[in-house]
């Protein structure tokens, strides 16, 4: 797989594959979506079982987020598709530009980005619908490393920030913690106690908007291809 990423380098069609797999006992829709401005990718959403996985090739400087939606089904009667929780709106398997909604886990990327690297992370800042985890095939780079969210935290969840659900509920993170308004600098932005209970289970996760130097991965550009694992059962 690395000798194939180095060869669309020196090629100079560059494009990074992402392995979504599900290892949870149910099934989970991926949602995808590119950020403005970046090429689109092949799929926005679709069906993933219990333990199949997909690959889905990103462009050259693609940048965006994947999450997993759950508990989802077709309305006999309006037949619009919706899910519990990582819900996009569109009515449909594909999510078609729509955002997942919070709470939903997130894992963010952008490929070729500053300083000829991938950046990625797993996000907890609108709450957290499943355990997650990146982890690079490949790669160099000092922090060039798998990250993720291992545990679920909705099991240990404080009452004031869970969101009651069918399947007995997803962790949010509470307005403080948005970093917006008055708290729009990393100054004025500090961790809250209900951001520390998200750090606290998942080290390596992005707790609040300003976690950047714990939070955020590199490898360099063209040298990783990247797995999005659902319900990860070890860690690596």
């Amino acid at each position: 797989m690395v000798n194939d990423v180095a060869f669309a380098v020196c090629a100079g069609v560059v494009s990074t594959t992402f392995t979504l797999a599900n290892s949870c006992g149910y099934t989970v829709w991926p949602g995808l979506l590119s950020s403005a401005g970046s090429p689109p990718l092949s799929t926005t959403g679709f069906a993933l079982g219990p333990g199949e996985s997909r690959p889905v090739d990103a462009p050259a400087g693609w940048s965006g987020r994947i999450w997993g939606r759950t508990l989802c089904a077709t309305d006999p009667g309006s037949g619009k598709f919706a899910c519990a929780t990582g819900e996009c709106g569109s009515g449909t398997v594909e999510c078609s530009g729509g955002g997942a909604a919070p709470p939903t886990t997130l894992a963010e990327f952008t490929l070729n980005g500053a300083g000829g690297s991938d950046f990625y992370d797993v996000s907890l800042v609108d709450g957290s619908n499943l355990p997650v985890a990146v982890v690079p095939q490949g790669g160099t780079g000092p922090t060039c490393g798998a990250t993720g969210c291992l545990v679920d935290v909705n099991a240990g969840c404080p009452a004031d920030l869970r969101v009651p659900g069918p399947d007995g509920g997803a962790a949010v993170v509470a307005p403080e913690d948005c970093c917006s308004g008055d708290h729009a600098t990393p100054q004025t932005c500090q961790p809250s106690a209900s951001s520390q209970y998200f750090k606290n289970a998942c080290p390596r996760a992005y707790s609040y908007a300003y976690d950047d130097a714990t939070s955020t991965f590199t490898c360099t550009s063209g040298t990783a291809n990247y797995q999005i694992t659902f319900c990860p059962s070890i860690s690596r």
